[in-house]
């Protein structure tokens, strides 16, 4: 599934081609991804102008000029693609069916799974790709976005002013492992499988450390939490500056695949050398709530 650097990555992509852009045409191959679209989806965001592209956790926020906003989610396969004019006019509209778009060749599986067509003033195309359909598309009013049911729970972003204090106080009387607990969207948006062995690996923590014990007594972080924020922040912009991590085929609106898998240092790294220097340990995988974990057992505690 698409992380926070993924989405961040889609959601700059989309901005730089989509601002100020005006929607001219709607295409929806089907009736529902995840659920059904809303009810005149197509009618009432046609004529609309994109005015901005917000992110919120998984969620990209699409505000249009009358005041509505496309609340869209990836899912676990969804992607954007875009087509300038120039591009659009090189695909053969014959392929072209009630199903199936043109544009096959750029987004697979023969245009089958292109389920959304957005078509602008300036003749360009972005096409909403989803071949498992966990996607999401809703339609809501600005101002409704912290108390929509996707939404309303959602934890601090970490790019915000996310402290160790408050993660601290999400963490005081959590008997869950720390691993568990930053995958939870409410104590923190965003941070992923992969990116959460990474922040834990460079933060020296065991993955199945207790989270209440890296909380001192006082309600106060430790030592070890303090690192891990700083780590977990960091971990994110580095993958945010090359484009995120292309598990499962990600790539960007205009196909390019993100490099941070190249930066990995414990995930999917499993009977390979520790890389902190003078630790000497390999890197195992073990399984938590049905998911991968890789960590260090020499250095990580």
């Amino acid at each position: 599934m698409p992380e926070l650097p993924e989405v961040e990555t889609v959601r700059r992509g989309l901005q730089q081609a989509m601002l100020e852009r005006t929607i001219t045409e709607v295409i929806l191959r089907r009736e529902n991804l995840r659920f059904p679209f809303p009810e005149d989806f197509a009618s009432k965001v046609n004529g609309r102008r994109i005015d901005s592209i917000r992110r919120r956790a998984k969620y990209l926020l699409i505000d249009l000029d009358d005041g509505q906003v496309i609340l869209s989610h990836l899912g676990m396969s969804g992607r954007y693609t875009l087509f300038d004019a120039e591009k659009v006019g090189k695909y053969d509209t014959s392929k072209v069916t009630d199903r199936t778009s043109r544009f096959g060749e750029a987004t697979g599986f023969d245009g089958r799974h292109d389920h959304v067509e957005f078509r602008f003033d300036d003749g360009s195309v972005a096409v909403y790709t989803d071949p498992r359909r966990f996607g999401i598309m809703d339609l809501i009013d600005v101002g409704e976005e912290e108390i929509h049911p996707l939404l309303e729970n959602l934890g601090p972003e970490p790019f915000d002013e996310w402290t160790s204090n408050d993660l601290a106080r999400r963490l005081q009387k959590k008997t869950t492992s720390i691993k568990v607990a930053l995958l939870d969207q409410r104590i923190v948006v965003g941070v992923g499988n992969i990116y959460a062995c990474e922040a834990l690996h460079r933060s020296g923590i065991h993955p199945q450390r207790q989270s209440k014990t890296l909380v001192r007594k006082d309600g106060k972080p430790t030592k070890k939490l303090d690192v891990l924020v700083e780590m977990v922040v960091d971990v994110l912009e580095k993958a945010v500056e090359v484009g995120g991590s292309s598990l499962n085929d990600f790539a960007d609106v205009n196909g390019t695949l993100g490099y941070f898998g190249h930066h990995f240092q414990a995930y999917d790294r499993e009977d390979e050398p520790c890389l902190k220097a003078d630790c000497g340990g390999t890197i195992e995988r073990i399984t938590q709530s049905g998911r991968s974990t890789f960590l260090c057992p020499r250095c990580q505690r």
